[in-house]
């Protein structure tokens, strides 16, 4: 999409463990709030604090349930806390009705998806290593679903990785961060800023 001569690139803000840092990244005008769920990170939170911050997320902001599990039988209780798409690793499958946008997770050697809303290119499975690029790249060209480009993403290196890939959306999560989980609000503004002012 462009606007006024420049690429809209959508801009999701992953691993928010707070009230106030998932209402300061809506600020700083991200699209989506990731949350990670029954996953073994230092960004992983409550069910119960995960609709806590769903809930201070104001309208036409994305939630986002991000979760690395392979068992169904967490599947209910990730769904309890309210997203609106919920991001899963593997062949996980949502249980008919569920009512959530699915959006699955690629590493470089992964096959395409079409049994989702949109997948996330991310080589380093949410550690914040450096995407492959030739694989994101063959990813967008052939994809017949949006694709969401992670791994290794910051303010600083956001635009040049847009300009050689031109995915849908870039996803961040510890390039905005002052400790893990602890987001800042200066690098999440320039973040979003970085995404807004791409040339086509």
């Amino acid at each position: 999409m462009q606007t006024a001569g420049r690429i809209r690139i959508r801009a999701p803000i992953c691993g928010i463990t707070t009230v106030g840092d998932a209402r300061a990244a809506a600020a700083a005008g991200a699209d989506a709030i990731g949350v990670v769920l029954a996953s073994p990170s230092p960004r992983s939170v409550t069910p119960e604090l995960a609709r806590e911050i769903f809930a201070a997320v104001p309208p036409f902001v994305t939630t986002v349930a991000v979760t690395s599990t392979d068992r169904e039988e967490d599947l209910a209780t990730i769904l309890s806390s309210r997203p609106d798409a919920v991001q899963v690793a593997g062949d996980l499958a949502l249980p008919r009705g569920a009512g959530v946008r699915v959006i699955r997770m690629l590493a470089p050697g992964d096959a395409l998806r079409d049994d989702c809303d949109a997948v996330v290119v991310d080589g380093s499975c949410g550690t914040g290593r450096a995407f492959d690029p030739e694989y994101a790249r063959r990813c967008v060209a052939a994809s017949p679903v949006p694709v969401i480009l992670a791994g290794g993403l910051s303010p600083g290196n956001v635009a040049a990785a847009i300009r050689a890939v031109r995915p849908y959306a870039v996803d961040v999560a510890s390039g905005v961060e002052a400790a893990p989980g602890i987001k800042d609000e200066r690098l999440m503004r320039a973040f979003v800023k970085a995404c807004r002012t791409i040339e086509p």
